[in-house]
């Protein structure tokens, strides 16, 4: 277990309470159980310590350390036709006890159970009232990390606690378990119940995303700074989109105005500072728009305009393009519209449609752009003012 400890500078903490927080990788390392352990140490002491709020998940073990403790009775609420049970708050005020232990500082208070939405705020309240809590948070709810956590994961992150809050704590310590403990603990079912083990442990609790999280508390607890956490979550998460940069997909036929659209398309690269792959997908049987010969002037401009060229043999446009964006962390997708190109007439139409529906699910934007040919008879034109003829 590591600990480190926070100096206040707050200017009102001067007669408030002392905060120490267990802070944990994921639901089940521990962070319940060391709390009511350091409650048990102090309470055997002869310190007056009071249980404000304990989630013990039906985990055997939990509950047999509550044994001893003085509860606070918990509030129930009436919310949309349910009963829900609180922290009482106010008893645990009117109580004033040296100190209370309030479990998953996260929590997301039922409307009308109390007098603040959150259960920070609640513990800040109880700071304030000089009384010293311990409580616990995992890694994923600190607000700073929690966006980056759900890209990496796959799981939303609802309940958020702001930077400044975790870091009040006079001492957070670092409740620590390696991703096989963790992963056989799930199987045992002393984490979640039967039904949801299957899921989480392909999903969230896989070992790959345990890894990046528990280091990502380590490095939380070594004060790096949030450039820092963020790019450790993007090193960990490959398969996974990061915006760190646009990555911009032009998808390429040989239909009439792709070089103008190509143009286009590097135009919106610059302006976001972003870098242009341009794919054509090679369909078999698709005409001779994917002769190799018919290409190289695209092939060209695209050299010219600083964009990479990709080529890719595939039956269906539509997954070649997603899948490029998902292996290449795109971030946008650019197709042309207005003229059929060589793949709808192979495949019957639907490409940007299938396109924007599988880029939808991936998190990337497309944006569709009519083709714009130069009139056939530009060269004959006069040249505008100002222009060299």
């Amino acid at each position: 277990m590591f600990a480190v400890s926070q100096p206040d500078t707050e200017s009102v903490v001067e007669a408030a309470g002392h905060f120490r927080l267990y802070l944990g990788a994921a639901a089940g390392v521990g962070k319940t159980y060391d709390m009511l352990n350091e409650g048990k140490r102090r309470l055997e002491r002869g310190t007056d310590v009071v249980v404000g709020f304990v989630e013990c998940h039906k985990r055997p073990l939990t509950e047999a350390l509550l044994q001893g403790f003085e509860v606070t009775p918990r509030k129930v609420v009436d919310y949309r036709g349910s009963q829900f049970e609180e922290m009482d708050l106010d008893a645990l005020l009117a109580r004033r006890p040296r100190v209370a232990l309030v479990d998953e500082l996260a929590h997301t208070n039922v409307p009308g159970s109390g007098r603040h939405a959150k259960r920070w705020e609640d513990v800040l309240e109880l700071l304030d009232a000089g009384i010293d809590v311990i409580s616990t948070l995992n890694i994923q709810h600190v607000e700073s990390l929690a966006d980056a956590v759900e890209q990496m994961t796959g799981a939303r992150v609802r309940e958020r606690v702001p930077d400044w809050v975790v870091r009040k704590a006079n001492q957070i310590e670092l409740v620590d378990s390696s991703p096989e403990q963790l992963r056989r603990r799930m199987l045992h079912g002393n984490i979640y119940p039967p039904e949801k083990v299957p899921y989480a442990l392909t999903h969230f609790f896989q070992t790959d995303n345990l890894i990046a999280l528990r280091e990502l508390a380590l490095r939380f607890l070594a004060d790096e700074t949030e450039e820092e956490l963020l790019e450790h979550l993007r090193r960990h998460s490959e398969k996974r989109l990061w915006e760190t940069r646009e990555r911009i997909l032009l998808a390429v036929t040989g239909a009439p105005g792709t070089d103008v659209l190509l143009r286009r398309a590097a135009r919106l690269t610059a302006r976001a500072k972003g870098e242009l792959n341009v794919v054509h997908v090679i369909v078999a049987d698709a005409g001779s728009s994917n002769g190799k010969a018919s290409f190289e002037p695209l092939r060209t401009l695209a050299h010219d305009l600083g964009a990479q060229w990709h080529e890719i043999a595939h039956a269906d446009p539509a997954e070649a393009i997603t899948e490029f964006a998902k292996d290449h962390q795109i971030t946008q997708i650019v197709l042309g519209s207005s003229h059929r190109s060589g793949w709808r007439e192979v495949l019957g139409g639907g490409i940007i449609r299938k396109v924007i529906r599988k880029a939808g699910d991936l998190g990337v934007d497309v944006h569709v752009i009519a083709r714009r040919q130069l009139p056939e008879n530009f060269d004959q034109q006069p040249a505008e003012l100002g222009e060299e003829s």
